[in-house]
């Protein structure tokens, strides 16, 4: 679901934009939840603090959590892995002193010179890269309530469904931009889910103070000059109609991708915006558009409507390659189910110069005698096991005379929903849109 937690922390972003104005704190969890928190501060205009909380691990099965432990003392226990943990008394209070002991040191270390941000009638928005059991956002909320925040608020990318019970009335709102059924453990949303030092948390929390730049590496872009150089919500016109698009260009981006989303998805789509973000990391810009009015989605002939979709693609374009940012750069289009079918439509238009067209869980077919016509480097992506489309693809890519090729992704149904799919077509997105762009750069 998200490239990394600048992602994360972008998409978490755009769910809290009620909150702008108001007179907030924004609190990451260190580690990992003070790089998302960092984009959530810039994008709210808030100062950006820690609380510091510490799992207390199974003590034969560290990772899972029995309890933390924050500052101030706070102290969250869960009977019921306790109790299933057969865990003793005693072993618990151990496993509390020592790690509230560590709370103490780390809290020292990132307030060597930096006092806490004050919290006494002010909106506490509480932020981590994923909640797993609950324990530590839960302490980390009581630490804000009892510093005197009069609303606490818990934000994070990416929970277990069902995640508000495990936190009760610790938090007055609840905000989370992906809750999957099948969740194992946070760092199987992220494509890179790198460790932080504490090193890392300091460099991010001077650079939103505006103290320092932040280092090198895995907090690139939290600081004052956040890749993208253009990170909007877009209104381009199609005739005498406006859509509505997020245009992301990347400093110095040589290409934008234009999506075209499938029939009963938009721009919002986790799976296009998980592409998306996997370009940017690449350089590369991105349109994510819905090619129709909210009133024309309502009318299903529209949707699919591979002509009018495909001329609404060909308008965009004409508007891309008018605007400041995007007016030099080369354009392609990444297509999903039926957006594919109107990204081939389009692409094979009489001077469209496209420099390359990827199809993800596409409908090809549904360009019909247009595909002859295409001239841009084609990649069409199946899932091996969306046995009906990939038969239709293998047609369609019979058909195209442009260089082309089919690539199938093991174990993939049409959504990609399985683990490792998304990564996989993502990749093999970002690999061709580079190689027909003329991009020299090492890509991730």
């Amino acid at each position: 679901m998200f490239a990394n937690r600048d992602d994360a922390g972008r998409q978490l972003s755009e769910r809290l934009g009620h909150l702008r104005g108001q007179p907030v704190v924004v609190l990451g969890l260190p580690r990992g939840g003070v790089q998302v928190a960092a984009h959530v501060a810039r994008a709210l205009g808030a100062p950006l603090d820690v609380i510091v909380v510490r799992k207390i691990g199974v003590p034969f099965q560290p990772e899972l959590a029995m309890g933390a432990v924050g500052e101030d003392g706070v102290q969250v226990s869960d009977r019921l892995v306790i109790r299933a943990a057969a865990v003793r008394p005693e072993e618990f209070a151990a496993a509390v002193a020592r790690e509230q002991a560590r709370v103490t040191a780390r809290a020292a270390r990132y307030r060597s010179y930096r006092p806490a941000e004050p919290l006494a009638g002010r909106i506490a928005v509480v932020v981590d890269d994923g909640i797993a059991t609950g324990s530590t956002a839960r302490a980390a909320c009581q630490i804000a309530r009892a510093r005197g925040a009069v609303r606490v608020v818990l934000a994070v990318p990416v929970a277990p469904r069902g995640w508000q019970k495990r936190i009760g009335g610790d938090a007055d709102e609840l905000v989370c931009v992906e809750a999957p059924a099948d969740f194992r453990a946070i760092g199987q949303f992220y494509a890179d889910f790198s460790q932080l030092s504490d090193d890392d948390v300091i460099s991010c929390l001077d650079a939103a103070a505006g103290l320092e730049p932040a280092l090198p590496g895995s907090l690139a872009g939290v600081a004052a000059d956040d890749p993208p150089g253009l990170d909007a919500d877009v209104q381009p016109a199609a005739g005498a109609v406006l859509l509505a698009g997020r245009l992301t260009v990347p400093a110095d981006a040589r290409a934008v991708v234009l999506f075209a989303h499938g029939s009963g998805s938009s721009r919002h789509s986790s799976r296009n915006r998980y592409v998306a973000a996997v370009l940017n990391q690449a350089g590369l810009g991105t349109l994510l558009l819905d090619l129709l009015t909210p009133e024309e989605e309502a009318d299903r002939l529209n949707v699919f409507d591979i002509e009018l979709l495909a001329r609404r693609l060909t308008e965009v374009t004409s508007w891309l390659r008018e605007q400041p940012a995007t007016g030099q750069a080369a354009i392609s289009y990444f297509g999903a189910s039926t957006g594919a079918a109107a990204a081939l439509w389009a692409a094979a238009e009489p001077g469209a110069d496209l420099a390359a067209v990827v199809s993800r869980g596409g409908r090809p077919d549904l360009a019909g005698p247009r595909l002859a016509a295409v001239t841009a480097p084609t990649l069409l992506i199946v899932g091996a096991l969306d046995t009906l489309v990939l038969d239709l693809n293998r047609s369609a890519q019979a058909q195209l005379h442009c260089e082309n090729e089919l690539a199938v992704v093991p174990g993939a149904t049409h959504l990609f929903e399985e683990a490792g799919t998304l990564t996989a077509a993502a990749a093999l997105a970002r690999d061709w849109f580079a190689s027909h762009l003329g991009r020299t750069a090492s890509l991730p």
